[in-house]
């Protein structure tokens, strides 16, 4: 009977005094009219390069792989609108998806299609995680405030898509 009673009071007591357990927050998937998360992450050649470091500018952050076919077609495109923008104030940041990839992969993938806007490398895929990027390619347009405005989630993406969606951020007054 003693045994049983001090059962009882035992697991009385844990009950009553257990915590609960914190609640952690799920955080939601970067989506037009939100913030873009931040990175810094480094070219093949060492240099930082830092989205904040972008802001007055309207951005195309494209996440892809050489691997990926509709990373590599979409390439082309995103390069067509970078040479015809870039003066008005586009930016693309190619992120590697590295951690998925490798860097000499990459290196040749931009060197092959001629490319000229700045890639970075996500060797720990510290970005991928945080765009919460669960197949590739995957775009996200920044406006010039920082500001998520379009997801394109997969690709191939035609010039004509991106030249609306560019064109009409870039006509907005700085």
């Amino acid at each position: 009977m003693l045994v049983l009673a001090t059962l009882l009071l035992g697991g009385a007591w844990i009950a009553l005094s257990a915590t609960p357990a914190p609640h952690v927050p799920v955080s939601a998937s970067p989506r037009e009219g939100f913030a873009a998360p931040d990175f810094t992450l480094s070219t093949p050649a060492g240099t930082a390069l830092a989205l904040a470091d972008q802001r007055g500018k309207v951005v195309i952050v494209n996440v892809w792989a050489s691997w990926c076919g509709p990373c590599r077609a979409e390439m082309p495109a995103i390069q067509q609108i970078y040479d015809a923008e870039r003066e008005r104030g586009l930016q693309v940041l190619a992120v590697n998806s590295t951690v998925q990839d490798t860097a000499a992969h990459a290196e040749a993938f931009i060197s092959e299609l001629g490319l000229s806007f700045p890639m970075l490398l996500d060797t720990d895929g510290a970005v991928t995680r945080a765009y919460m990027v669960r197949a590739l390619p995957n775009t996200f347009i920044v406006d010039r405030k920082g500001v998520i405005r379009s997801v394109i989630f997969g690709g191939p993406i035609s010039a004509a898509v991106l030249q609306t969606k560019v064109g009409a951020l870039l006509d907005e007054a700085p």
